[in-house]
């Protein structure tokens, strides 16, 4: 009997012992396979994520250091000295900063970083194969912290394809590609820590992605990748008390990111709207003061006068509870959806006032001052053409007749040149450049550039009561 259960016990034990074994060789295999399935991820990134080398001149005035004698309360003589700035020319000096961004387009659209590119004289990108170029700005947004910049030679660049961030979870696995103090071509990986970090401090507009994927000096610009290999965020900042990886990291959601770049490609500038209200969130309390049987809603405090809040007829101690049909969440939120929203569109807002619910329809206006404005291009044909044209604000569009229009604005017409001789003058409205739309400035002067092979071009201009069609001859 002892002997039949002890080999039962050996056989139990050998029997363990395989599935033990077995356990341990699966959760081997799941790691082979995790640890390849990132190797391929970083293989098929690093080839788009260059590395940015950026060139600022400073200038420092000149100083002269001066003594000044003088005497003390008891008459004894000291001295000390003083600098004074230098009359003439200030030092100038070179300085540089690095870091990271990725190729997006064939033709060498790179995102990055705005703090990394803006108020610099020189772009020098690297590529992973070891290729430099250079590259011009082509637009800044420091409210969202994004920048895009493009090479400016060569095509059939690798590029990333975008994902879309908005389908991330919590927990998942990301990759942070950059080049950290320097190091190119380096890759950490991590997971999404939270969503929706909007208090960072980072920009003013932002719904961060936070991950613990390493991030460091130099890492800024880079992509977050996710396990697709697609982009899912432009990694940023992160949050340290040492200046190094604390395990705390922001990224800039890629769809917002996306939406960013579009209207830096097409106009140069980010546009945003305003409602033009002074708002706050409603908690508790305030619900019960209003009659609102929940907390929740954005409550306003004050409409400005002349606004897209006045025109739609919302007045102070509205609670607004939903924006197109979705509830509009916390204050950072809804101020973001506002401003995401493009100028001189129509939202629906569901408002609570004096005890019952009502539906307004409130249109968009544009937010000043928006967005840093990548140079223009340059363009022979503008030079040729003889006119000096200004971006049409809407106090000018009101009193020239032009308020349903858009277009640039003629400010001065030079005697003797194609635009004179074709009889273009002051107060005029190009609003098309050989059939193509224009919005500003920017715009007239890329279609002109686009234009320069040919002798003839075709306009759009509007005297504020009609528009007509006229060809000028360039030659």
């Amino acid at each position: 009997m002892r002997k039949g259960i002890f080999l039962y016990l050996m056989g139990f034990g050998a029997v363990s012992g395989l599935t033990s074994n077995a356990a341990e060789t699966n959760q081997i295999a799941v790691l082979e396979k995790t640890g390849s399935a990132f190797s391929a991820i970083a293989q098929a990134a690093l080839p788009a994520v260059v590395f940015i080398d950026v060139q600022t001149t400073i200038e420092v005035p000149r100083y002269q250091y001066r003594y000044h004698p003088f005497e003390d309360f008891f008459g004894r003589g000291r001295g000390r000295g003083y600098a004074v700035p230098e009359e003439g020319k200030p030092r100038k000096y070179s300085q540089e900063g690095q870091g990271s961004g990725f190729i997006i387009s064939k033709d060498g659209y790179i995102l990055t970083n705005n703090h990394m590119v803006r108020e610099v004289d020189r772009i020098t990108v690297t590529l992973g194969d070891g290729r430099k170029f250079e590259a011009k700005l082509i637009g800044a947004d420091p409210k969202s912290e994004v920048a895009l910049i493009k090479i400016e030679d060569g095509d059939d660049f690798p590029y990333l394809e975008l994902g879309d961030s908005a389908a991330l979870q919590v927990g998942e696995w990301v990759l942070a590609a950059g080049n950290p103090f320097g190091l190119s071509q380096t890759v950490t990986a991590g997971i999404v820590s939270a969503k929706g970090r909007r208090e960072t401090g980072i920009a003013e507009y932002g719904n961060f992605i936070q991950t613990d994927a390493a991030i460091n000096p130099g890492n800024s610009g880079g992509p977050l990748l996710n396990i697709h290999g697609e982009v899912v965020g432009i990694n940023t900042a992160i949050y340290t008390r040492t200046g190094g990886y604390m395990g705390i990291g922001f990224a800039i959601p890629i769809n917002m990111a996306r939406q960013i770049k579009d209207q830096l490609i097409k106009y140069g500038k980010v546009f945003r709207s305003v409602l033009g209200i002074i708002i706050q969130e409603v908690d508790e309390d305030l619900a019960k003061s209003f009659g609102l049987e929940e907390s929740g809603g954005i409550l306003i405090a004050e409409v400005g006068e002349d606004t897209a809040a006045d025109e739609a007829g919302l007045k102070g101690g509205d609670i607004i509870v939903e924006m197109d049909g979705e509830k509009v969440g916390k204050l950072g939120a809804f101020r973001h959806r506002v401003a995401s929203t493009p100028p001189a569109s129509k939202i629906e807002l569901k408002i609570f006032r004096q005890g019952k619910y009502k539906r307004i329809t409130a249109i968009t206006r544009e937010m000043d001052g928006e967005g840093v404005q990548g140079p223009e291009p340059d363009s022979e044909t503008y030079d040729k053409l003889g006119v000096v044209a200004e971006d049409l604000d809407s106090k000018a569009a009101k009193r020239l007749g032009f308020e349903d229009e858009a277009g640039v604005l003629i400010t001065k017409v030079t005697p003797g040149t194609p635009a004179w001789r074709a009889g273009l003058k002051p107060g005029q409205l190009i609003e098309s450049v050989n059939r193509r739309p224009i919005q500003n400035v920017r715009d007239f002067k890329k279609a002109l550039s686009e234009a320069v092979t040919s002798s003839k071009i075709l306009l759009l201009v509007s005297d504020g009561r009609s528009s007509r069609f006229m060809v000028i001859t360039l030659d």
